[in-house]
């Protein structure tokens, strides 16, 4: 079978190319040795299926970065049939950089000229055969968003992997050719393959090529004692890099002729003007994120029901009182339960409850056949209580995850998450971090696996380290259970109405304690400059509906999958921790449980926190909950799902809360008299300490060896610091002074200690 590999600048469109090639046969891995993603699908409408590989977006070959390592070694060790090189054609003479590299290596290959869509628009025009004939590859224009000039491209691509190609250079002409050639000479006689590539590369003195060429690289020092630039000097790199340059600028750039435009901007100018002002864009961010957590969290759609006092499904005689509760009349009126009552619901509410519905509906029915069967009381407990249970709790957050991704990653596709990265480069870089640490903080949003994954992009060791660190921070998708359902229980208790605008404040908390540790960090174990940020700004777009799909369900597909593994085998164990002794006998009182005498162990650890030993005998269920979050974020909610349970006797009274999971909490709350300050530090605990295992898992993957330890203490520290002081302001609001006047004397001591023992290169 043949493989075609898609080569390409970050934002050129390679992934949403990806995704209409392969569609439903992509599948994701990791590369051999390393954490990062490896893509691969089938492309079937040629005469022959196709392998296609993704390769990371990268912006030349030279190995910087992991990501420029491995698509420059799969190339050359893996020798694909053909390599498509995507090109956005709105950056023509930027993104050719990385082209000319490729053609210095002997693989057949093809040109995609993506985005001309966006040039056409724009009134430009490329003159795409002229750069065929210059380029001496096969050019052909597409737009991956709209799908056209894709299957013309892969007929293209199938009918040059028949061919075999020697490598090209544009550096013919460079002062430093005849070396070039005079090493590709000496290659050849090793019988190296991809000779001229590998010249070029050990001209420029890359790292990889001198351990492999000892002996051959010789022959570059001796040309160097010679050797005279009056702008470069002797460095090889930056004369190549120029003479790249220069040949694009002279040879293909001319092939792109601009319309006139005169003064008049273009469309993404002009939204930029507002996006990324330096005094609105910030705001605008943090606007937008209130609104996309209202959507996915919060009850009321637009408020009307505040404004109109609509009236509810009770008002309008839909629900019938049965056994003391009010429940819907017929299955129909269920179904409009999940959009309206009394308020028209937002899509994330309206999801949830249609989830929560089939869920309940379904688990009862598999209840009521357990009883029929007359299964045990142990068996019922077990699966009514346990394993339904908690997979009830966890399963009815996958529709507000999906719409909180969703949202997500139409603010990632249509260019504006690149604009926030720059504007908040502004702010960062007096934190101690530069602009291009935000994309895997704002990654961590979704999930902190890949985020901390992608902090290898970043050069400096110092600020790899402080976002990785910060990366738990920025809450995932695993910890909206918790934000929900006790958000959700708060609300209920300082009669707010949702706990839309307690989970958007807890997320800017995260967002908060990020900065504080950043500057913190900065100033003592990790000082040092800030390295600088260069991002290419991508013009805004559509989002492709089929890429948003692809990307919605790969990570369902993740998160369902650890609901029915990682997570249904937590839930069976606390089931029967929480229901036997140490002498293995089923208990009726849960305080005399396995679980219980955990709890109540680790219990006084947490009193500081709020929800310690001042709490009454149930009180340790919160300390249990958090323990268990250490191995998946969504146990936390799971495990009250199934301690819940056993709090039904405490539960008269108690309201029928929108917000999934609230109901348990309020159970909790009444079972062990937590106050809504200690709710709100439990919230802060979970978002700030150590991440789940897979999470912790791949951070140390990405530390260097011997640090990791540190790392962990830090999540530790964190986490327990800055709920105390959460728990204690909010409980006494006077001893935030108290904390202020601590925090300036820490201020005064660090800057104390870094005058007397300064850095070098840091002022």
């Amino acid at each position: 079978m043949k493989r075609f590999a898609l080569a390409g600048n970050p934002n050129c469109g390679k992934t949403t190319l990806f995704n209409n090639l392969t569609g439903s046969t992509a599948h994701v891995g990791n590369w051999p040795g390393v954490t990062v993603d490896k893509r691969e699908g089938m492309y079937k409408k040629c005469s022959e299926p196709i392998s296609i590989i993704d390769l990371p977006g990268i912006y030349s070959l030279s190995p910087y970065t992991p990501e420029e390592i491995i698509s420059r070694n799969y190339i050359l060790d893996e020798k694909p049939d053909c390599v498509i090189n995507i090109v956005d054609a709105t950056n023509l003479e930027r993104n050719l950089y990385l082209t000319t590299q490729i053609m210095e290596m002997d693989v057949p290959m093809v040109i995609a000229l993506n985005m001309m869509d966006m040039v056409d628009k724009q009134g430009d025009k490329i003159d795409e055969k002229e750069l065929e004939n210059r380029l001496g590859i096969p050019v052909v224009k597409i737009s991956a968003l709209k799908g056209t000039g894709l299957k013309e491209l892969m007929d293209r691509a199938l009918e040059t992997s028949l061919k075999a190609r020697k490598g090209k250079t544009v550096l013919e002409g460079c002062e430093l050719y005849h070396l070039i050639n005079d090493v590709r000479i000496a290659l050849e006689g090793q019988s190296i393959e991809n000779p001229l590539f590998h010249a070029i590369k050990l001209v420029e003195n890359d790292e990889l090529e001198v351990k492999m060429h000892a002996t051959t690289i010789k022959m570059v020092d001796e040309f160097k004692s010679t050797f005279k630039n009056d702008l470069f000097g002797t460095d090889f790199e930056a004369l190549v890099a120029d003479a790249r340059y220069k040949y694009i600028s002279k040879n293909y750039s001319p092939l792109m002729t601009k319309k006139e435009k005169g003064v008049k901007l273009s469309k993404s100018d002009k939204a930029d003007k507002v996006l990324t002002n330096k005094w609105a864009g910030i705001p605008i961010f943090l606007v937008i994120l209130f609104a996309i957590f209202h959507l996915t969290f919060g009850e009321d759609f637009l408020y009307l029901s505040k404004i109109f006092a609509l009236p509810s499904l009770e008002d309008l005689g839909l629900l019938v009182e049965v056994e003391g509760e009010m429940v819907a009349s017929n299955f129909g009126v269920s179904l409009l339960a999940c959009i309206y009552d009394g308020a028209i619901f937002t899509p994330g509410v309206i999801l949830f409850n249609l989830m929560d519905l089939i869920t309940s509906t379904l688990f009862g029915y598999i209840t009521l056949g357990l009883e029929a069967l007359g299964a045990s009381e142990w068996v019922l407990g077990l699966v009514g209580d346990g394993i339904l249970g908690g997979l009830g709790g966890v399963l009815s957050f996958v529709p507000q995850i999906i719409v909180l991704l969703l949202f997500l990653s139409i603010l990632e596709d249509t260019g504006y998450m690149a604009r926030v990265a720059f504007i908040l480069d502004r702010i960062f870089r007096r934190f101690g971090v530069s602009g291009r640490a935000f994309i895997p903080m704002i990654m961590g949003f979704g999930c902190s696996i890949p985020a901390m994954v992608n902090t290898r992009t970043l050069t400096d060791e110092r600020e790899r380290t402080l976002t990785l660190r910060t990366i738990p921070f920025f809450s995932c998708g695993a910890k909206l259970p918790i934000l929900v359902a006790v958000a959700g229980a708060v609300a209920h208790m300082v009669g707010m109405g949702d706990g839309s605008i307690i989970s958007f404040l807890m997320y800017v908390v995260g967002m908060v304690v990020a900065i504080v540790s950043i500057i913190l960090m900065r100033s003592t174990t990790q000082r040092g400059e800030v390295s600088p940020f260069i991002m290419e700004l991508p013009a805004y777009h559509v989002p492709s509906f089929k890429g948003l799909m692809i990307h919605l369900w790969d990570k369902t597909k993740h998160y369902v999958k650890k609901v029915f593994t990682i997570i249904l085998a937590s839930t069976i164990v606390v089931w029967f921790l929480s229901n036997f002794t140490w002498n293995w006998n089923m208990t009726g009182d849960i305080n005399n449980s396995i679980l219980a005498s955990i709890g109540q162990f680790l219990q006084p650890f947490f009193t500081p926190l709020g929800f310690g030993s001042q709490l009454n005998s149930f009180g340790w269920v919160f300390v249990v909950a958090a323990v268990t979050g250490l191995i998946a974020k969504e146990e936390v909610i799971a495990t009250f799902g199934t301690l819940g349970a056993l709090f039904v006797a405490l539960g008269t009274g108690v309201p029928e809360l929108a917000a999934e999971g609230a109901n348990d909490v309020y159970l909790m709350v009444l079972g062990t008299g937590i106050t809504w300050p200690a709710l709100i530090s439990f919230i802060v605990f979970n978002m700030t300490t150590i991440p789940c295992f897979a999470a912790v898992a791949a951070a140390k993957g990405e530390t260097t060896k011997g640090k990791f330890k540190w790392t962990l203490l830090f999540w530790i520290v964190t986490s327990y610091v800055v709920s105390t002081i959460v728990y204690v302001v909010l409980s006494w609001w006077w001893t935030l002074f108290i904390f202020l006047a601590v925090a300036v004397g820490v201020v005064f001591a660090i800057r104390a200690y870094n005058k007397k023992h300064p850095v070098k290169g840091v002022n």
